[in-house]
């Protein structure tokens, strides 16, 4: 007859393993304690160490920028990859505007943020058309925020017309012939 398992030694297990992987995201461990839980969490086993990722250390609402000391980096564990279309590099997300709130220890999806805007809704700004020598320049307010290279809708100032152009990277709006 098969003898049971000891209750207390398998109360015992789970507890140790508890402790080892308790608190951290299902994906992986937090790089700051990678080093004195990695022969715990690698015992006899010779991996490659993951992939290193930056996560949400706490709530980012819509519309906050995003700064690196919101985020932590976090190692994925071996053999897991993370997620396509995830921003999860410091160059992908400093100064990022968030769209949508952004929880802890989660991915951040690349449609989730955006770029800052250049220029904001209801600014005066410099409009500008330009074909071959010649160069006409008025004021307009925006009626749309927007990024460098995107196309944005103004109202001239002096004859009310709407017009749409292109945010350069100095501020200014640059229409085109229609």
């Amino acid at each position: 007859m098969a003898m049971p398992i000891s209750c207390s030694a398998f109360r015992r297990t789970a507890l140790i393993l508890a402790l080892v992987f308790g608190g951290m995201p299902a994906f992986a461990q937090e790089s700051a304690n990678q080093s004195a839980n990695q022969s715990a969490t690698q015992i006899a086993s010779n991996q490659p160490a993951g992939e290193v990722v930056l996560i949400p250390n706490r709530v980012i609402y819509p519309g906050e920028t995003i700064e690196l000391t919101a985020l932590k980096q976090v190692t994925l564990i071996p053999g897991k990859h993370k997620p396509d279309a995830m921003a999860t590099r410091a160059e992908e997300l400093q100064g990022k505007v968030a769209k949508r709130t952004l929880l802890p220890g989660r991915y951040i999806p690349s449609t989730a943020i955006r770029e800052a805007w250049l220029v904001e809704q209801g600014a005066a700004v410099q409009v500008f058309f330009i074909a071959g020598g010649l160069t006409i320049s008025a004021t307009a307010v925006t009626l749309q925020p927007g990024s460098a290279g995107d196309l944005i809708k103004v109202r001239n100032s002096d004859s009310g017309k709407i017009l749409s152009g292109t945010v350069m990277a100095d501020g200014t709006i640059q229409v085109s012939a229609s």
